[in-house]
């Protein structure tokens, strides 16, 4: 003998009845099928009683709409010999739900038992339905076979008379199709079950006919790893023990009730959670074997959105004696349930956490209990609102070092405070208490911890999508499925913005056709809103990229930083502003354990940076720096020929992406300078923009007025330029604009090379530097390479991304 029952909250539709049909008819063997209300039924049948109390006529319109689904479903699916016959048996329900409805409107009130009587309805309807559809079937009245008290809301069963008569009663090789949730007392008289009451009749079905299995059908595919509502990644579990289940159906998990599967749990009858929708998926059986054969830590992720945190501490709760029991049991008498308790080892405090509705009802009770302590100041009671809890379940937790640190790594690294936490004896369960606007972060950071260790997402806001922002796109594009199948790493870009316009999609851009889409759907640009966005988002792994030269932006990373969101930034203002700024991102960034990347302020693409930082941490001293660091400085100086004066060639840095959009920026010598002092900082010096000696080799009249004046003065050098170009030629030499640390002064400068120096062959935008330390001291470190242009900054810009995700 099988037990089938099927839930309600998926019984939405008729083509969902004939699912059901079709897996009933499947069945191989006799069994018994537990129908709960169709979808929302049960939750109409309340709200018309209370509507109909308050004398609201609004519980006609509920009742209309009661009868119209049920008289809908039955003549959509039943067939032609049954369905009349049918249809006579539901309008008779039907009809004795109007009279009592109606009588609680005239009566102004309802008692327990009469609120039973219209409960009753959704289930006998429902299970009226389901036997009319199923050839030779049986149909029994639960009320006949489970006997309890009399509470008629929650009744408590007789166990043992319950048994009896289901025995007597389900007996043959034949389909038993009974309702759910309903049962009777002494009398007769109707008692419900309680909350998930169809899963209760169906485990005691079970139970008493000794089933081989209690199949339960929903609306998922089994116990999920995490609530799929608010972790995408979730997936069902395959194998779970009773008491894997019951932690984390305590904690939020929906698929089963505790208390209601008792009676399969005592007799070691296994459950199965099966999918109404997709039948063919395995589900996930629940049974008292303990699963060895993952190698997963913990088995699932539960979670309880809304609860308060009370807290108790004081000399009187560390010096009193029987506080807790005085505290436990005042809270027993109001029926609060408490969903987390913990206390500190001192014993100066107990923090327990409950739902907002018992709330009140708490805080009185430990008013009315420890009233003297209070008032003398010995006992001080906190309240905290607002929070949610989140449980990691699972046997295999016991005795496996890490876990803790796995659950607190993975919170801690995204911003996500622990307002409290405890863990059981058994190891079976770890409970945090985190704020609930954290809840959906940290269950997915939570959850690619334990089960998707090796698949990493990133979600990127992306600004400035000018030269270099368009090839970053461009490459992330090209480079996502290989860095997925290769790295495990999905990188989503969420938002993209420009001067004008912003667009954010939490579900990921389109990467192909991003500029159609943010100049349709874009919002007007709004960097302070955009910062509120992504702190409200709260994202894991959110990475801020500035592909922008903008002040402005860089003005938001602190705020970024801060937000528990890491920073890569092609755009040099931040790191070569004031010391003091510097300092305060790199600290914030290292305190709130995220990234602040900016390889790209250097070099473009050239691992400049990382390797000074490299070289200071395995404890060498960088003693000086020489370097060419312009490309596009590099770029003009090496096309200068007697076919390209200097305004040519300026103007040729321009049109090939080499320049600042006003070439001045470069000419000026502020981006070396810039340079020049972040690598000086990276080297452990604390240096200002002023400290930085500037020689320029342009007169400071070119700089002055519009950029179209600026195009005609540089014409008036070309000449010069030349004849000391000539002049450098034929003594085989050639400039270069150097960027000098050294005794710890920055400097910049033209400066003319011989071919013994090795920036004298560098060719077109590269760049080069020198590193002279403790260790590379005779022969100083070389780095070259393309030190301008968008692809290669782009790169720099990716890489930076991907050294966020470690990887």
């Amino acid at each position: 003998m099988k037990v089938l029952k099927f839930g309600g909250s998926s019984i939405a539709s008729p083509a969902i009845i004939e699912k059901i049909k079709k897996i009933i008819m499947e069945q191989s063997q006799p069994c018994v099928v537990v129908v709960s209300a169709f979808k929302n039924i049960t939750n109409k049948l309340s709200q018309a009683v209370e509507l109909a109390k308050q004398k609201d006529t609004g519980y006609k319109t509920l009742f209309e709409e009661i009868t119209s689904m049920h008289i809908n479903y039955a003549e959509e699916v039943l067939p032609e010999n049954t369905k009349q016959e049918a249809l006579n048996s539901i309008n008779d329900i039907l009809n004795e739900l109007g009279n009592i409805l109606q009588g609680i409107y005239l009566l102004n009130d309802s008692s327990p038992k009469i609120k039973a009587n219209v409960l009753e309805k959704g289930e006998l309807l429902s299970s009226l339905i389901i036997n009319y559809l199923i050839e030779g079937s049986v149909y029994f009245d639960s009320r006949e076979l489970i006997k309890t008290n009399d509470d008629y809301e929650s009744a408590s069963v007789d166990v043992e008379e319950s048994y009896k008569l289901i025995k007597e009663k389900i007996q043959g090789d034949k389909i038993f199709v009974v309702p759910g949730f309903i049962a009777s007392n002494s009398k007769n008289e109707t008692t419900l079950l309680g909350w998930e009451g169809s899963d209760y009749s169906a485990a005691l079905f079970a139970a008493a006919l000794n089933s081989e299995v209690l199949e339960k059908w929903t609306d998922v595919d089994g116990f999920m790893t995490a609530d799929p509502k608010k972790v995408e990644k979730a997936f069902a579990i395959e194998k779970l023990s009773f008491s894997e289940a019951m932690e984390l159906s305590h904690f939020g998990a929906k698929v089963i009730y505790s208390p209601a599967i008792q009676p399969v749990f005592k007799k070691g009858i296994s459950i199965k959670v099966k999918n109404i929708n997709n039948p063919e998926v395995l589900g996930t059986v629940i049974s008292n074997e303990v699963d060895n054969s993952t190698l997963q830590q913990i088995k699932g992720i539960s979670s309880i959105d809304n609860v308060n945190l009370i807290t108790l501490q004081g000399s009187g709760v560390a010096g009193g004696r029987g506080i807790s029991a005085r505290l436990f049991g005042a809270l027993a008498e109001k029926d609060i349930n408490i969903v987390l308790i913990t206390q500190s080892s001192s014993e100066y405090s107990i923090t327990f956490a409950v739902s907002p509705e018992d709330t009140k009802k708490a805080s009185t009770a430990i008013q009315r209990v420890f009233d003297a302590e209070i008032k003398n100041n010995e006992i001080n009671v906190q309240l905290e609102e607002n929070l949610s809890v989140i449980a990691i379940v699972g046997e295999g937790m016991k005795d496996t070092p890490g876990i803790s640190a796995n659950l607190f790594g993975s919170l801690g690294r995204n911003g996500i405070s622990v307002n409290a936490m405890a863990q059981g004896s058994s190891e079976l369960n770890i409970s945090v208490v985190i704020k609930k606007e954290s809840l959906k972060k940290a269950l997915n950071v939570i959850h690619e911890g334990f089960f998707l260790s090796h698949y990493k997402d990133l979600h990127l806001f992306i600004a400035g999508i000018g030269n270099v922002g368009q090839k970053l796109i461009e490459q992330i594009n090209h480079q996502q499925c290989e860095l997925m199948s290769h790295q495990q790493l999905k990188i989503n870009v969420i938002g993209v913005s420009n001067s004008r316009k912003m667009l954010i999609n939490q579900d990921g851009i389109d990467l192909v056709n991003y500029r159609d889409q943010l100049d349709k759907n874009g919002e007007k640009a709004d960097l302070q809103k955009l910062v509120t966005t992504i702190h409200e988002l709260n994202l894991r792994n959110s990475v801020f990229v500035d592909c922008t030269a903008s002040e402005p932006v860089s003005e938001i990373y602190l705020d970024l930083i801060k937000g528990f969101t890491s920073v890569v930034t092609a755009n040099k203002i931040a790191c070569s502003s004031e010391y003091s700024l510097y300092d305060e991102l790199k600290k914030n960034a290292l305190r709130r354990r995220v990234k602040f990347m900016y390889e790209t302020n250097v070099g473009a693409g050239l691992p400049i940076i990382n390797t000074i930082n490299d070289l200071i941490r395995s404890g060498d001293k960088i003693l000086g720096l020489e370097a060419v660091l312009s490309g596009t400085l590099n770029y003009i100086f090496n096309v200068l020929s007697e076919e390209i004066p200097m305004s040519k060639a300026i103007l040729m840095a321009k049109e090939n992406g080499y320049s600042e959009p006003d070439p001045r920026i470069d000419l000026s010598g502020i981006d070396v300078v810039r340079k020049i002092l972040i690598l000086a900082r990276e080297a452990g010096y604390q240096l200002e923009q002023s400290d930085v000696e500037v020689n320029s080799f342009l007169p400071d009249s070119c700089f002055e007025g519009t950029l179209d004046d600026f195009w005609e003065k540089v014409k008036e050098y070309d000449e010069e330029f030349e004849q000391k170009r000539k002049e450098l030629e034929k003594e085989n030499k050639c400039w270069r604009f150097v960027a000098i640390l050294k005794d710890g002064k920055p400097s910049v400068e033209l400066k003319v090379v011989d071919s013994s120096h090795p920036a004298f062959s560098l060719e077109g935008s590269n760049n080069i530097i020198l590193i002279t330390t403790e260790r590379y001291n005779e022969y100083p470190m070389v780095i070259r390479g393309y030190g301008a242009g968008a692809d290669v900054t782009a790169a720099g810009v990716f890489a930076d991304v991907i050294r966020v995700a470690n990887i």
